[in-house]
């Protein structure tokens, strides 16, 4: 029997998980990466000698597959985690700063001391916080009815009014789920606060890359992955998946997503059963190339995944689309002096969210480069660069004075149109597994079921979940295979007898 080969379509956190599993498991693979680099929405780019990040991507000490994956790829240098968690809260309204630190006492308590002293909310908001956070603690993430519920009305009823709501919760949860708190599915919401805020005291420490992105996943997944013998194509763009009578898919390449022209015909990347590169056969996409395998991995975003899901015939790639997109906005200041002393801080009564100084990460050797990341950016993703200038300049101002005297030497945005599923009620009954209607077909994407919100996190849970059910799908295939063939010798033995 001849090697059993899968292609991975997409080359993000996701699909390189499902890469890496599918090859420890003896399965050969070739992963189909559209763009000129490996890491998907977690990435970089240069603009005038510095690397920019196309987003401020964190994660927690409890994303405990995202860090297995770094390890893997042998980065885990690379990034830095608190100590403890500690996030200073700076307010537009003149508010001094607070600070929300945990001890070193065991959950729950290790957060008691910092929202007893929260600042920003009253006496009163502050004791009643610990009503929601208790019902938060025996809530179900799974529930159908918590998956149905906004987050607002779920906190309301348990005693947050709209201050606590904005001045405490929505600090978590909307860049977390991308979503305005209170339009946040409650379920997810609870999965959030179950596992970073009232898991184990150590759960919600903050980590964060120190090189860009770009470094951290793109270079350091393309030689694992040649180390462990996957083909790796870039720009190379998946069109239409076909499933074929005698079984298996054939997967079209879009014109001009070959690696190079000489390539079309001869290369070879599996057996002529499975893997091998066809020129200007049947279904072939227009640049007259396809690549032939036994099992497909779809992980990309969810609009492509939903399109190339029904070329393959998969009966309910029409719902992933209703799951919508939510979008993230980044605006990127480089100020010719230090402005905030911190390295980043979160915001309230204020148009900045989250802020992050990304001096030395970006290869600035002088001034200050500041990236304030704006989740749930339905008001910002279609605002001109210039009324953002207008509106986040004199904000950070009032959040860091000491900007008002500085200089700024560059001033862009970037934005990112569909950076999320929206993560609103009724999201988690829309979300598919990694199995489909389509045998030796699996999807993979932080969009997926994987229980955790749309983070990197989730996406490396996806990639696992998808390399699990492709193997045991082919395991299966094989072992139907053997049977049928020995079941054709016992029969000739018989007849020769």
């Amino acid at each position: 029997m001849s090697e059993r080969r899968v292609v991975v379509i997409g080359g993000g956190l996701a699909g390189i998980t499902a890469a890496i599993g599918l090859r420890d498991a003896g399965v050969a693979v070739t992963l189909l990466e559209s763009r000129p680099r490996l890491g998907g929405a977690a990435s970089s780019y240069t603009r005038a000698g510095l690397m920019i990040d196309n987003g401020q991507h964190v994660f927690l000490r409890c994303c405990t597959s995202y860090q297995e994956l770094l390890a893997r790829l042998e980065v885990t240098g690379q990034v830095a985690i608190q100590d403890r968690f500690d996030v200073t809260v700076v307010s537009g309204a003149g508010d001094r700063p607070a600070r929300l630190r945990r001890t070193g006492m065991p959950s729950p308590l290790h957060l008691a001391g910092a929202l007893a002293g929260y600042p920003l909310l009253s006496l009163a908001e502050r004791a009643r916080v610990g009503r929601a956070a208790l019902a938060f603690r025996f809530a179900d993430p799974a529930s159908a009815a918590l998956d149905r519920q906004p987050l607002g009305d779920w906190l309301a009823a348990r005693g947050q009014d709209e201050r606590a709501r904005r001045r405490l919760w929505d600090l978590f949860i909307v860049s977390a789920l991308n979503i305005g708190g209170d339009d946040a599915n409650a379920g997810l919401a609870a999965t959030v606060i179950k596992t970073a805020l009232l898991g184990h005291r150590g759960a919600a420490d903050i980590g964060m890359a120190t090189v860009p992105l770009g470094r951290l996943h793109g270079g350091a997944t393309a030689d694992l992955l040649g180390r462990l013998g996957a083909e790796v194509r870039l720009g190379a763009r998946a069109a239409a998946i076909e499933r074929l009578a005698g079984g298996g898919f054939r997967i079209s390449l879009s014109r001009g997503d070959a690696t190079a022209p000489d390539e079309v015909g001869t290369v070879e990347v599996g057996t002529v059963e499975a893997g091998t590169v066809e020129a200007g056969g049947a279904g072939t996409g227009p640049g007259g190339l396809s690549i032939l395998a036994d099992g497909v991995v779809l992980a990309v975003p969810v609009g492509q995944a939903a399109r190339l899901a029904a070329s393959a015939g998969v009966t309910t790639a029409a719902r992933f689309e209703q799951l919508g997109y939510s979008p993230i906005v980044n605006v990127h200041v480089i100020y010719d002096r230090q402005v905030m002393k911190l390295p980043f801080a979160a915001a309230v009564d204020s148009p900045v969210q989250w802020v992050f100084d990304k001096t030395r990460q970006s290869g600035l050797q002088s001034g200050q480069y500041l990236a304030v990341s704006l989740s749930a950016a339905d008001d910002y993703v279609d605002m001109p660069t210039a009324a953002l200038r207008r509106l986040f300049l004199p904000a950070l101002e009032e959040l860091f004075p000491a900007a008002a005297g500085a200089g700024i030497t560059d001033f862009f945005v970037t934005r990112e149109r569909r950076a999320t599923f929206r993560q609103a009620p009724g999201s988690g009954a829309l979300r598919p597994g990694a199995a489909t209607s389509v045998p030796g077909l699996a999807l993979a994407g932080a969009w997926t079921d994987t229980g955790w919100p749309d983070t990197m996190e989730g996406a490396v849970r996806s990639g696992h979940n998808a390399a699990r059910e492709l193997t045991a799908k082919l395991t299966s295939l094989a072992s139907a295979q053997g049977a049928a063939s020995r079941g054709s010798l016992d029969r000739a033995w018989s007849g020769a007898s």
